[in-house]
């Protein structure tokens, strides 16, 4: 079913196996615009911006994913059933939980806590902890090293609600199921790759820390989080 109600490519060769998916948009923009050449957009519906090209000589495509769960659930879900993409690496921004979590550290996701009921929902998915793919994992560790850039390996918390009334409420989520970040994606991603026989990983900048109060402007979270970047990039093939 091709194209699809969010995706307008009629080829599912215009998308690599392996795409790297930003919550941003313009982040998609900036990957395809600083490090692809031979670059194709193949979507622009709603502007989720999505791009094939070439790293290094080796193809991979870029795509936004939108904003909370509900949003990547149907972008990856699409991805993953329609166009045979078999590998989805979510790059995005967190909020540091622990004064360990510092502006711009990377982060690579173990596994997801959340409350949501997205898997729940979709498949029937009862534990509120699901992992990214070991497999993947163990090459972007690999990727890392090899690129000498430091990545902390650790559980995140994915979460529905950015602004939570109980500001506190972070702490007691740190203390009783160790996640050291928050964002709002990784967890629908690892339910899609889960249920669709797929691999996911997801890879994090720390833009703000909730603990120590510091943050990054939009400007930086758009074009400075390079480092993720470049590991991603190297799972082109």
């Amino acid at each position: 079913m091709i194209p699809t109600p969010h995706i307008e490519s009629r080829n599912k060769d215009e998308i690599a196996k392996t795409v790297l998916m930003p919550g941003d948009p313009l982040r998609a923009k900036f990957i395809a615009d600083t490090f692809l050449a031979d670059v194709k957009q193949f979507n622009g519906v709603r502007n989720v911006l999505g791009y094939t090209g070439t790293y290094n000589g080796r193809k991979i495509s870029v795509m936004a994913s939108g904003m909370g769960m509900p949003s990547i659930g149907i972008y990856s879900y699409e991805l993953y059933k329609f166009y045979h993409v078999e590998n989805i690496i979510r790059i995005g921004s967190c909020g540091g939980y622990t004064p360990d979590a510092k502006l711009y550290d990377v982060i690579l996701a173990k596994d997801a806590w959340s409350e949501s009921s997205y898997a729940k929902v979709q498949g029937g998915y009862e534990s509120d902890v699901i992992e990214g793919t070991p497999e993947l994992n163990q090459r972007l560790m690999r990727f890392a090293d090899e690129l000498g850039i430091p990545m902390q390996i650790a559980r995140i918390h994915s979460s529905d609600v950015f602004y939570r009334e109980n500001f506190e409420e972070y702490k007691k989520i740190y203390d009783k199921y160790g996640c050291v970040a928050v964002e709002m994606e990784a967890f629908a991603l690892f339910h899609n790759a889960k249920v669709l026989g797929k691999n996911a990983a997801c890879l994090l900048t720390v833009s703000d820390n909730l603990a120590t109060h510091e943050a990054t402007t939009s400007e930086e979270r758009q074009n400075a989080f390079t480092n993720m970047m470049k590991i991603a990039l190297e799972m082109a093939e």
